[in-house]
């Protein structure tokens, strides 16, 4: 019975070749958005993550500083509840990740000694609004010069993160409304065409069941002709761009994406595009198909 059933949706897919293709690239819009807004949110909460465990109150120690007061601040640090790590970096330290991160540029690296760097604390908390108050305890202390904390990152990338989550969620919503008025109407259309048809199938004896499913199965097919052929375009261009992306963002290393990741969008694809075009054709059936 199913391969009836396959028999008469590529039957009908081929009579009105035009509608199957408006119906698929509605479809592949569709998912192309949400596969970008579902990387794009897993993506700036990565790099969320990533700066949020990042040393994020830097202290410079004033030159003299002794090895006990560092270590007092450091245990002082590391019995409050609200730091979730600490790190000392000396000044040769500082020295070659200055180097490290002006290893391309020689001009910068021929007058800079370890003698001028200073030391530094490096202060990650376990939530960014303890930055402020971590800060104030390293300002009070007498050996160090100057406290650093860049909570503006941070307070940026949550307001970017909203923004991608609102707009993109919005979008991806309205398109998929969209996408299913889409597969209603088309469905509807081809009903209308297929009147006369449909009332000789009933008249011999053809089941409800065996009139709907083929259009059911149509709606379906669009949706996962749109899903597969997005899922596919965005891997080709994630790939594509993954070196590029790669020297943009530095430090943040989240190219190429994980195959795990990219197969879960797939299914998660598949199971929205048999939602959407199993309820659009499934109403279209309903509102046009009076059997």
């Amino acid at each position: 019975m199913l391969n009836t059933y396959i028999k008469f949706t590529k039957r009908n897919i081929r009579r009105t070749p035009f509608q199957a293709l408006a119906a698929s690239m509605i479809m592949f819009f569709t998912f192309f958005a949400l596969l970008i807004f579902l990387i794009l949110a897993a993506g700036s909460q990565a790099v969320l993550r990533y700066y949020e465990s990042k040393p994020q109150v830097i202290s410079f120690f004033k030159d003299g500083t002794t090895a006990q007061d560092v270590t007092a601040i450091q245990n002082a640090l590391s019995q409050d509840a609200r730091v979730m790590s600490v790190k000392f970096i000396s000044k040769e330290e500082a020295l070659e990740i200055y180097r490290e991160r002006n290893k391309n540029d020689p001009t910068l690296l021929e007058l800079v000694t370890a003698n001028i760097l200073p030391a530094s604390l490096e202060v990650s908390t376990t939530d960014p609004d303890e930055l402020a108050p971590i800060a104030e305890i390293l300002k009070r202390e007498p050996v160090v010069s100057e406290v650093i904390v860049p909570e503006d990152v941070v307070a940026t990338l949550n307001s970017a993160t909203t923004v991608i989550r609102v707009v993109g969620g919005a979008t991806v919503v309205f398109l998929i409304i969209f996408a299913t008025l889409v597969i209603v109407l088309i469905t509807g259309f081809k009903i209308r065409t297929r009147r006369n048809e449909i009332e000789i199938m009933r008249l011999v004896g053809a089941s409800p069941s065996f009139i709907r499913t083929p259009f059911i199965l149509e709606g379906i097919s669009y949706g996962l002709f749109g899903a597969f052929l997005s899922w596919v375009f965005v891997y080709a261009l994630l790939w594509y761009f993954t070196p590029l992306l790669n020297n943009y963002m530095g430090e943040v290393k989240l190219l190429p994406v994980s195959p795990i990741f990219m197969v879960a969008l797939l299914g998660s694809s598949v199971i929205i595009a048999i939602i959407i075009g199993g309820l659009g054709s499934l109403g279209a059936v309903r509102r046009y198909l009076r059997i």
